[in-house]
């Protein structure tokens, strides 16, 4: 667990200045309009980017004892992939989480998951 730390750092590092400069700018209305949108995007992207590593990665250990990663495909990747495409379809983060979840719990109530 302690291995993690610096990793954690360094993700604080990385996007400490993105939710620094609102109020580090006074004038935070008067950014150019592509900061702004890049702005409004970063939470969901970094999310997405989340969810999708926690899901679709799998570390296993080798018989060396190396830890190595896998592609791992399975109900909780495919609900990230829908939610995912949900949200470029319909442009609803809300509407692709429902999906996700919907997705999710059908497959375990079925008993496929």
């Amino acid at each position: 667990m302690t291995d993690l730390v610096p990793l954690a750092l360094l993700m604080a590092l990385a996007t400490y200045p993105s939710r620094a400069i609102p109020l580090l700018v006074s004038r935070f209305g008067r950014l150019p309009d592509p900061a702004l949108v890049y702005l409004r995007l970063v939470g969901p992207a970094v999310l997405a980017a989340i969810a999708a590593v926690n899901t679709l990665v799998l570390l296993e250990t080798s018989p060396d004892g190396r830890r190595v990663p896998s592609f791992q495909v399975g109900i909780a990747g495919l609900a990230v992939l829908a939610c995912i495409a949900m949200v470029i379809w319909r442009r609803n983060l809300l509407l692709g989480i429902v999906a996700a979840v919907g997705l999710a719990v059908a497959a375990r109530a079925s008993g496929i998951a």
